[in-house]
């Protein structure tokens, strides 16, 4: 009975060893379909979605960056001032016309002093007056009527020679201009052409002016000429004491 239940119990026990293998193998070993992806057509197209519009965002934002950017480059074009100016000659230019006219002769740009002259020297011959005093009235205002003529002619002069400098300041501006990187170069090259401009404006008055005095100077003595040779020859046709001879040496009393 011994030797039985041993064989038995080694028979089991091999068994149990042979049949131990078999049972744990389908815990162990993972299926092959266990492993397989799963391909979602609707997933994948939703994620290329995503992903496109996302890539669409961050390009809109690059280009906005882009753009501003280029805004701060053109704000800092625009905002380049003038690295040349002319004002500085326009105004020398100006100040030797203005020397000009106040350096007029005997009767100055001024309105007081016109009338002044005009009521002393060109206004009606005083009966009274001696001939000594009608001939130099006479002589102060030819004197009067040549320093217009002087004083024109200086201003003409002085308006010539400003050409050549307004030549050259104008070409200068308009090549500033032309090659301005920003709008506030482009003002600024303007503005100076338009202060040029003025002072071009400015001698053309200051002639005009000039050449208008030293008219009215030489009319006002050609009037005033005329009225002075009806006086003297008043006073010659006056009868008067008339000639009265006398006696006179010759050849040293010989």
């Amino acid at each position: 009975m011994t030797r039985r239940f041993a064989r038995s119990r080694a028979v089991f026990l091999a068994g149990t060893m042979l049949v131990a293998p078999i049972a744990l193998a389908p815990v162990l070993t993972t299926p092959a379909h266990a492993w397989k992806i799963v391909f979602d057509p609707s997933n994948y197209a939703q994620n290329v979605l995503t992903a496109a519009r996302t890539l669409e965002q961050i390009t809109h934002q690059i280009t906005s960056l882009q753009n501003e950017a280029q805004m701060l480059i053109n704000q800092a074009r625009n905002l380049t001032s003038l690295p040349f100016s002319a004002l500085q000659e326009i105004q020398e230019s100006v100040q030797r016309t203005q020397q000009l006219l106040q350096q007029a002769q005997n009767i100055a740009f001024d309105v007081q002093q016109i009338d002044q002259a005009f009521q002393q020297q060109y206004g009606d011959v005083s009966m009274s007056a001696t001939d000594q005093q009608l001939v130099a009235d006479a002589r102060t205002r030819w004197q009067n009527t040549v320093g217009g003529l002087q004083d024109a002619m200086r201003v003409q002069a002085g308006v010539v020679g400003n050409i050549d400098t307004n030549r050259t300041q104008m070409s200068e501006l308009v090549n500033q201009s032309q090659g301005a990187t920003g709008a506030l170069q482009a003002t600024q090259a303007g503005n100076q052409i338009l202060a040029l401009q003025s002072q071009q404006l400015s001698d053309l008055v200051a002639l005009i002016s000039a050449n208008g005095r030293a008219d009215a100077l030489t009319e006002a003595e050609r009037t005033a000429a005329v009225e002075q040779g009806r006086e003297q020859r008043r006073r010659f046709l006056t009868p008067g004491g008339g000639y009265q001879p006398g006696s006179a040496q010759m050849f040293n009393g010989n």
